[in-house]
């Protein structure tokens, strides 16, 4: 049986919108005292300052796998960083997220927090929606003008029937309520100043993903069966959080396509995991069909990142020296195998 694909790195758990004050935040009252002080009434087009030395920014769902190499590639760079998980601020909690922000003097929100469960977002849609559309967007337009919101998206607002990879102005078509609920924020976040990142199958040495989960299967001595008749890129969450950084101190705006080379199926990922890990274990190949999910699972999501590329004046890295680095840092791999 093959391992649920989608990646839970960046996860929110959903619930209605806190009722309760947020700790760093302040009461309401003053929330909304910061957010009418700092508010204009027109986005400037103009791109924030680069990240460096002594600027701040402030990085949500920063418990999750992404947030967290979000965080460590910021402080790296002479940031200083709030990281704030869903204890701290809830993402729904529009006047909190942003009060937070103005609170900390932050020039950039980098957005981690996320619902990421791909069949889970098909049972409860709305609440996919609030968190992964609707917040998103209005946290993009309560910031103040200083203050960019880097937001992470998915392949998911693509059908999958494509033939080469999708480019950044190709038309959208989420077959998924997860897709749906991802789209919803782009255009609010990018007609706001904001970047929006697409990315594909995340994954991370402090979270749980199809790497972890393929890790576990083989150190239980469990059969693996993967789909091999889905096409993407997996990216190594450290290289998509230099990604992000590497963007912003670009200037970049609108949406901007990031994933890691070269394509290869979820079979093919999992071949390599099995050979990172220096063992002989056999992976069988299955069909999409042979493995029904409530949501759709797209046959071919490749993104094209010759934007990126253009914008950063750097190469994507491979997914499989992410790998490598992956099991070294949790003691793992050839050497140790």
């Amino acid at each position: 049986m093959l391992l649920r694909t989608p990646v839970r790195d960046r996860r929110l758990p959903h619930r209605a919108p806190p009722r309760h004050p947020v700790p760093a935040a302040g009461d309401a009252e003053e929330r909304r005292r910061l957010l009418r002080h700092h508010r204009r009434p027109e986005r400037s087009t103009v791109t924030a300052n680069a990240p460096g030395a002594g600027e701040r920014a402030v990085v949500l769902g920063a418990a999750g796998q992404l947030g967290r190499e979000v965080a460590d590639e910021l402080r790296r760079r002479g940031v200083d960083v709030l990281a704030a998980d869903r204890r701290r601020v809830d993402l729904t909690d529009t006047e909190a997220s942003a009060a937070l922000a103005v609170r900390f003097g932050a020039a950039a929100v980098y957005n981690c927090a996320a619902y990421t469960d791909v069949d889970g977002c098909e049972s409860e849609p709305e609440a996919a929606l609030e968190i992964n559309g609707r917040a998103p967007a209005r946290l993009a337009v309560a910031l103040p003008d200083h203050c960019r919101l880097i937001h992470v998206s998915t392949d998911y607002v693509f059908d999958g029937r494509g033939r080469r990879p999708y480019r950044e102005e190709d038309a959208t078509a989420p077959a998924t309520a997860y897709g749906r609920s991802k789209l919803g924020a782009e255009q609010a976040v990018a007609d706001a100043g904001g970047l929006v990142v697409r990315t594909s199958w995340v994954f991370g040495p402090e979270g749980r993903n199809f790497v972890s989960a393929i890790a576990a299967r083989l150190g239980r001595g469990e059969p693996l069966r993967v789909v091999s008749d889905q096409v993407g890129c997996p990216t190594y969450a450290p290289y998509l959080a230099r990604a992000l950084v590497d963007l912003r101190a670009a200037g970049a705006a609108g949406i901007v396509h990031y994933c890691n080379a070269p394509a290869t199926s979820w079979h093919g990922f999992a071949v390599a995991i099995v050979g990172a890990l220096g063992l002989h274990a056999e992976v069988e190949p299955i069909a999409t069909a042979d493995l029904p999910r409530p949501a759709v699972r797209p046959a071919y999501s490749v993104l094209d990142t010759a934007r990126f590329e253009s914008l950063t004046n750097r190469r994507v890295e491979e997914w499989n020296s992410g790998l490598a680095d992956y099991f070294e840092r949790l003691g793992q791999g050839k050497a140790e195998a």
